[in-house]
């Protein structure tokens, strides 16, 4: 009898570590659409910075139908055809401005959006050249191009005031930008003249 009971207590605790099993993998992320966002485009294994190099280098012919992407001064918002959104924080006391400067056309922007916005300059020579106004320092002093999009991506301090200068086939434009939790990560107003 002490052996019937103790296959009774064995069999019950294997249905009720079974059942615990089942429920644990039941309620982690398959349940939860918004953690299902990133991995359904397969950019769920990138930080901060290689998701937003990804997206805002990525072929203007490879942006997905539904798929939104866009960034602000705290995280990476990424948002899919049934307004389903998930966030990736940005990394701490970095800023990131993509900057579409332009001569002839431009639009709107306050947040850069990595799978709608379009500048006009698309995969152009340019030299950019960024000063802090505070202290005077060169962060950045480079000839690059333009990505695809006609933007250009800069990783900047955060909290600072900065004067961006950017030159282009004989024109040139600056403007003054700032990197506070509430600035603009889209610069589409510094236009080349």
């Amino acid at each position: 009898m002490n052996r019937s009971r103790h296959l009774v207590r064995v069999l019950a605790s294997l249905v009720v570590a079974g059942a615990l099993l089942l429920t644990a993998c039941s309620t982690g992320a398959g349940e939860d659409p918004a953690a299902e966002v990133l991995s359904r485009y397969s950019l769920d294994d990138l930080g901060a910075k290689e998701l937003v190099e990804h997206l805002d280098t990525m072929p203007v012919s490879g942006r997905s139908d539904g798929f939104i992407a866009s960034v602000r001064p705290d995280a990476i918002v990424v948002t899919d055809e049934d307004g389903t959104e998930e966030s990736v924080a940005m990394p701490t006391g970095e800023f990131y401005l993509s900057i579409a400067p332009y001569a002839e056309q431009t639009h709107d922007c306050y947040f850069h959006s990595f799978t709608t916005c379009l500048g006009e300059l698309s995969d152009e020579p340019i030299q950019i050249r960024v000063t802090d106004l505070g202290d005077g320092t060169v962060l950045i002093d480079e000839s690059t191009r333009t990505y695809d999009n006609g933007f250009v991506g800069l990783w900047l301090p955060r909290d600072i005031e900065a004067e961006v200068v950017v030159e282009h086939d004989g024109r040139s434009g600056s403007q003054t930008v700032r990197t506070g939790a509430e600035d603009p990560t889209c610069l589409t107003t510094l236009r080349l003249s």
